[in-house]
């Protein structure tokens, strides 16, 4: 009878158990992690930041085994405004009239629940234009500025939106339909920026980041990137 009680106690508990060794696994067994607002990790030519900028964030872990393998565990309160971006970041420093190729591919893994985006954020060299281009997007989320319309480039249909936020000009083109995973031919975008639009010059695009702009994420909710890559010449 002893022996039966111990047993009955015992099977939840190892099931509760599994269940939060389950969770934290990604993060216990990966190359990386990081809790730290600012966690940064270089793989490959890539760097991975936990990027937790916005008040009122919540817990936040970041998880790696490469720069295409990496993950997300947050938890942000069901609250108004960005907490945080966590990305890996490729480096391209070309000009665009001097860069041929500039492709990437992603596979997520995402929530059903919060609220967020998985986007990419591409910025020149200093700065002064930000590119977003939003795959996915999640609860009451949405981009700064004027709607400029739908406009098919790079392999997606998008919203166009454009906007400042004060210290830089914003340029976010929302995917009308979500997706998560696939190619997006970056060239043409920029191209169209710069040439149809007229909204910058010939610019020298920096950084090429990918990620998941996290509003809300209460309980803890989890982003797994399966895949990513950044592909310029």
């Amino acid at each position: 009878m002893q022996r039966a009680a111990r047993t009955l106690f015992l099977t939840p508990l190892i099931a509760l158990l599994a269940l939060i060794g389950f969770a934290a696994a990604p993060a216990q067994a990966a190359t990386w992690s990081s809790s730290d607002q600012w966690g940064t990790w270089s793989n490959g030519g890539y760097t991975l930041y936990n990027n937790i900028w916005g008040s009122g964030a919540g817990a936040q872990t970041i998880w790696a085994n490469s720069y295409s393998d990496w993950g997300v565990w947050a938890n942000h309160p069901n609250t108004g405004g960005i907490k945080s971006y966590p990305n890996a970041k490729k480096v391209v420093g070309k000009k665009i009239s001097a860069i041929s190729k500039l492709t990437s591919t992603y596979n997520v893994t995402v929530p059903s629940s919060g609220a967020y985006n998985t986007s990419y954020d591409i910025w020149d060299s200093n700065y002064d234009y930000e590119i977003m281009l939003w795959v996915n997007k999640t609860g009451p989320v949405g981009p700064l500025g004027t709607a400029q319309g739908d406009v098919s480039l790079g392999g997606h249909t998008w919203s166009v939106y454009k906007g400042s936020n004060g210290a830089n000009e914003v340029f976010s083109f929302i995917r009308t339909s979500n997706s998560t995973s696939g190619s997006v031919d970056i060239k043409p975008i920029v191209n169209w920026i710069k040439n149809t639009k007229g909204w910058f010059g010939d610019v020298t695009i920096g950084d090429v980041q990918f990620g998941y702009e996290i509003t809300s994420s209460a309980g803890g909710l989890d982003f797994r990137t399966n895949g990513f890559g950044v592909s310029a010449s």
